[in-house]
């Protein structure tokens, strides 16, 4: 993609950020873009607080997108997630660019609890498809994403771009201050399981299991969930864990194994989303099987390292401003693509 003029200006619609009742929710879209922002465009948010009203949120949303493109005029309009919101996006602004982020579960559905949960992600996965053959661009954070997009999309106008890592919030702090930070034992062994326990997607009961294999250890090691702790706080709770594991079902770019990186915390995961690439060759990271038996061998060899591993050299190339350079490269050519569409049409 050619370089972007600094005054591109994008309407960002989402499903995802901070509020003060949810100040946890979307802190990785909050990020983006602010770092957009910050690389010279002129960013408006159209925020849909799902989880406070729930679906209610997308009654009416193309008629209330168009008003606000209308009203802004903007070159283009990111939707940052896939499912119906991008849908309806797509379906209703039909004069200028329209880019979807998929994310993971938005493209590839996933495991769900109770028959009206299941059916609202499968349908979400169809709306995400349906999305992908009418968006003017599409950025997926990984390349089993890529993969899962429908065969007659485009595929030149398919980015992969991960979300990036605030390197100067992630980075490595001191182990046994943060452990006094939040009350842990300066004298166990701690392991970071990094999303709610509650999603069935993400497999607690296979974190919990395989760190049960590792409790006839002295002293037996910890288990901690991160859930609704603010994002500000995370660089605490990453830096205090001797590892963080990651049993997901599906995944995109999970962004807590890239912020585990970015403190040089080890990370054992099981092969989801794009984890192989982003650990290959760091050593005191681990692949492992889905199994707590393979799961537990991993963790106990990642326990036990001394020594920091070596992840956060990895991660400059995915600093926010290194992707913010790369949207506002996509955000350019189809800004300007659009603008010479317009004018051979006269």
């Amino acid at each position: 993609a050619s370089e972007g003029p600094l005054n591109v200006r994008a309407l960002v619609v989402t499903n995802m950020y901070p509020t003060a009742a949810v100040p946890y929710a979307g802190a990785f879209v909050a990020a983006q873009v602010e770092s957009v922002r910050a690389a010279g465009v002129d960013v408006d948010v159209f925020h849909l607080a799902r989880p406070e009203h729930g679906r209610n949120v997308y009654r009416g949303l193309g008629e209330r997108v168009k008003e606000r493109v209308s009203e802004l005029e903007p070159d283009l309009v990111h939707v940052m997630y896939g499912g119906v919101m991008a849908d309806a996006v797509n379906r209703a602004v039909r004069d200028r660019p329209v880019v979807v982020s998929f994310c993971g579960t938005d493209l590839l559905g996933g495991r769900a609890d109770g028959i009206v949960a299941r059916l609202a992600v499968r349908y979400s996965a169809r709306a995400s498809r349906r999305a992908a053959r009418r968006a003017a661009g599409i950025v997926v954070k990984s390349r089993n994403l890529y993969a899962a997009l429908p065969r007659e999309v485009d595929r030149s106008r398919v980015w992969i771009v991960p979300n990036g890592v605030d390197v100067s919030r992630f980075r490595p702090l001191d182990r046994d201050e943060c452990r006094r930070r939040l009350g842990w034992s300066v004298d166990r062994r701690h392991v970071l399981f990094p999303a709610p326990p509650a999603r069935p997607e993400k497999r607690f009961e296979l974190a919990e299991a395989s760190v049960a294999l590792l409790n006839g250890g002295s002293p037996a090691p910890e288990l901690h969930a991160l859930e609704g702790v603010p994002h500000e706080d995370v660089p605490t709770w990453l830096n205090a864990a001797n590892v963080v594991v990651l049993t997901s079902a599906h995944e995109g770019s999970p962004n807590a194994v890239k912020e585990a990186l970015a403190c040089n915390v080890p990370v054992v995961s099981v092969d989801v989303g794009d984890v192989r690439e982003r650990i290959e060759g760091i050593e005191g990271c681990f692949l492992a099987a889905p199994t707590a038996e393979d799961l537990a061998d991993k963790l106990e060899r990642a326990i036990t390292r001394s020594e920091p591993i070596a992840g956060r050299e990895r991660m400059a190339e995915l600093s926010l401003e290194r992707v913010a350079a790369r949207l506002l490269g996509i955000y350019g050519s189809l800004a300007n693509g659009a603008a010479d569409a317009k004018l051979s049409r006269g």
